[in-house]
C-alpha cells in the first residue's frame, strides 16, 4: 500500500514515469491502486476537458494532432488520452500511443497516453475518468480524449468532457441519421473535416440545419449556439492549421461561456457521477464477478439460462442475496 501512495507523491510532483505507470494500473486493474487515486483526487478539477469524437476514419486523431499545436502557441500544457481498439492478443491499445502524434515527443508541456477500449461500450475506456485525473494533477490545462470512434455509441464521451466535439466527414455514408441517433445531443461543436472533398458543402448545409431544429439549440442570446465549423485538407498545411486554430478559439469559447452562465458545475455533476458510478462498479460488482468466475460458478449460472431452469432476473437476485448480506 504504501508503494500506490508513494506512485501518488511522485506523479503529483510531475514524474511522467510514474503518472505512466498508474494509467497502465488503472487499465491493469492492479489490486489497491485506487489508494493512490485516494491520494490525488483531491488535487483535481482544474482542467478543461475536451472531448473529440466521430466515426473511425473522420480524421480525429489528425486533428488532435494539430489542436495540440494550436494549444501550445497559446502557451497551454496539453494532456492527451486517444483510446483505441483493444489488441485480441495483448489486451492493450492496438495503436499505441499515436504514432501520427509522434512530432510532440519531445514537448514536455505535452503528455500523450493511449487507453484501450478493453470491451467497454460508447468508444471510452473504463480506465479514462481517472486517467484525466492523472493527467490533471499533472497541471495538463487542457486534456484531450479521442475517442476510438464506434459511430452511434459514442455519447459515452458526454459524461467524462466539459466541451464535445463531433467530427464528420463527406463520404462516409448516411452522417445525418448518425446524427438524429444521438450524437445531436451530445454536440457542442460540429466539424465537418476534410472539407476539400465532394459533398463537404451538402453536409455543412444539412447539419446546419439540424442544429437550428434542434430544441437544445434555441435557447435565445443566452443561450448557445451549436457552431458547424469547416476543417481545411491537411494537404493544406497553412490553410489546415488556420482551420485548427478557429477550432481552438471557439472551444475555449464554449467553455468560457460555461463558466460565465454557471454551467460548468451542472457538466461537473454529471462528470463527477459517473466516476461515481465506476467506482461503485469496480467496488461491489467486480470482486462479485470474479469471484463467480474464479469457482466456476458463473458456468453453473449459464447452464441453468441455456436450459431455461431459470431466469436472469432470478440468478442475479440469488447472487445478490449471497454477497449483498
Amino acid at each position: 500500500m504504501s508503494i500506490m501512495k508513494e506512485l501518488s507523491k511522485k506523479v503529483l510532483e510531475g514524474d511522467i514515469r510514474a503518472a505512466s505507470r498508474l494509467i497502465r494500473n488503472l487499465e491493469d486493474q492492479i489490486p489497491n491502486t485506487y489508494i493512490a487515486m485516494q491520494e490525488i483526487f483531491g488535487k483535481t478539477g482544474n482542467a478543461h476537458v475536451v472531448g473529440i469524437t466521430g466515426a473511425p476514419g473522420a480524421g480525429k486523431s489528425t486533428l488532435t494532432d494539430e489542436l495540440i499545436c494550436a494549444y501550445r502557441k497559446k502557451g497551454d500544457t496539453v494532456g492527451v488520452l486517444a483510446v483505441d481498439p483493444t489488441s485480441p492478443f495483448s489486451g492493450g491499445a492496438l495503436l499505441g500511443d499515436r504514432i501520427r502524434m509522434l512530432r510532440h515527443a519531445e514537448d514536455t508541456g505535452v503528455f500523450i497516453r493511449s487507453l484501450a477500449t478493453r470491451g467497454a461500450m460508447g468508444g471510452i475506456s473504463k480506465a479514462v475518468g481517472e486517467a484525466i485525473h492523472v493527467m490533471d494533477v499533472l497541471k495538463k490545462s487542457k486534456i484531450i480524449v479521442e475517442t476510438v470512434g464506434v459511430g452511434q455509441q459514442e455519447v459515452d464521451i458526454i459524461n467524462h468532457a466539459h466541451t464535445v466535439a463531433v467530427v464528420l466527414v463527406p463520404g462516409m455514408g448516411d452522417e445525418i441519421q448518425a446524427l438524429k441517433a444521438g450524437l445531436m445531443e451530445i454536440a457542442d461543436i460540429f466539424i465537418i473535416n476534410k472539407a476539400d472533398r465532394d459533398g463537404a458543402g451538402k453536409l455543412y448545409k444539412e447539419t446546419l440545419n439540424m442544429v437550428n431544429m434542434s430544441k437544445d439549440n434555441k435557447n435565445g442570446a443566452q443561450g448557445w449556439r451549436i457552431p458547424v465549423l469547416l476543417v481545411e485538407s491537411v494537404l493544406e498545411p497553412i490553410k489546415f492549421a488556420e482551420s485548427v486554430e478557429a477550432l481552438r478559439d471557439k472551444i475555449d469559447e464554449h467553455y468560457q461561456y460555461l463558466i460565465d452562465n454557471d454551467l460548468l458545475s451542472e457538466r461537473m455533476r454529471r462528470k463527477t457521477t459517473a466516476e461515481l458510478n465506476e467506482a461503485l462498479w469496480g467496488t461491489i460488482l467486480q470482486p462479485i464477478l470474479k469471484d463467480l468466475h474464479a469457482d466456476g460458478e458463473i458456468n453453473r449460472l449459464v447452464d441453468k439460462l441455456l436450459t431455461k431452469a431459470s431466469d436472469p432476473y432470478s440468478l442475479a437476485a440469488e447472487v445478490a442475496s449471497k454477497y449483498m448480506k
